[in-house]
């Protein structure tokens, strides 16, 4: 392969990661449709086929891939033990311009989640259109319908997400210092602190995957949720040198928990608007934690707990 071409698909790895991570809500299935999508493009030009706008090309080959992908992962979720959520993606708070406001909301966990209730083609015209900015006339192409029929799949996906679209702390400090005080109110054990923070109709969101112990369904309350947390926080204060690291996960205030060897146990990824925390989404399936670092055994670590052996 020449260098300018490798150059090429370098460029164009981003773009067409931003479409299938958004479309898949997983790293893994996001990065094994890119990889196809790149050889695709560099097996088109190998051959001597023109292709005037490459970014145009690996947008749509993306994007048929991960349409396909989708319909077999929704058939995979449907079996998923207990609540699915999206893989977590560690993100640099200086790289994405706080400008596109609509960019960032919709790489949040709490959008993909909420995307979740649409069928592919749905979710597809929404992201293609609204996000990406794509005609319909293109998104008709990419879901084989008529035009007419991609602006009804896209006005309905926007009028089912519409109810229950999380809302965001347009202020990036404000946000990430409400969320630091949140996650040492939970370390530390302070109920009633964290019970300020908290938004009277928070939810608390857990995915284990059946691979660690997580909740059976989610948590609605403010008290409900705190308990909850402060429990939390107290079994991670048993497990020697762990900490609650703060990030930014998927553009949004998160933390990372971790022992004190440095292996991950979870993640929570937090929801804030209008000075609360209005949701929180607690990720340890292992398989999702794996690109953070080295994954801790949460089950194994919870039985020595409960035996007396930390």
């Amino acid at each position: 392969m020449s260098s300018e071409r490798e150059r090429l698909l370098e460029e164009l790895r981003p773009a067409s990661f931003a479409i299938a991570y958004r479309m898949l809500g997983s790293v893994a299935d996001a990065e094994d449709v890119v990889q196809e999508a790149l050889l695709r493009i560099d097996r088109a030009l190998e051959e001597g086929e023109e292709i005037a706008s490459p970014r145009a090309y690996i947008g749509t080959v993306t994007s048929r891939l991960a349409i396909d992908e989708l319909r077999s992962a929704r058939a995979r979720r449907e079996t998923y033990t207990g609540e699915w959520l999206p893989e977590p993606l560690l993100t640099d708070p200086a790289e994405e311009p706080a400008a596109q406001t609509e960019m960032a909301d919709s790489l949040s966990i709490a959008f993909l989640h909420l995307l979740e209730s649409l069928t592919p083609e749905q979710r597809a015209a929404l992201l293609l259109h609204d996000v990406f900015g794509y005609g319909y006339d293109e998104v008709a192409e990419l879901v084989e319908t008529s035009e007419a029929n991609a602006r009804q799949l896209a006005s309905r996906a926007r009028a089912r997400v519409a109810e229950g679209r999380p809302r965001f702390e347009a202020d990036r400090e404000r946000a990430e210092e409400l969320a630091g005080r949140f996650f040492a109110a939970a370390q530390e054990g302070e109920l009633e602190a964290l019970e300020r923070l908290l938004s009277e109709d928070v939810v608390l969101h857990g995915d284990g995957g059946g691979k660690a112990p997580a909740l059976a369904r989610s948590l609605h309350g403010r008290a409900r949720v705190a308990k909850t947390l402060i429990a939390w926080g107290r079994t991670l204060g048993r497990i020697e040198g762990a900490t609650i690291r703060p990030v930014e996960l998927n553009r949004q205030p998160g933390a990372i928990l971790m022992t004190g060897s440095g292996e991950v146990l979870g993640v929570w990824a937090l929801d804030v608007a209008e000075g609360q925390v209005q949701g929180v989404r607690s990720i340890i399936n292992p398989d999702k934690l794996a690109r953070l670092g080295p994954v801790a055994d949460t089950g194994k670590l919870l039985r020595e707990l409960h035996s007396g052996g930390g």
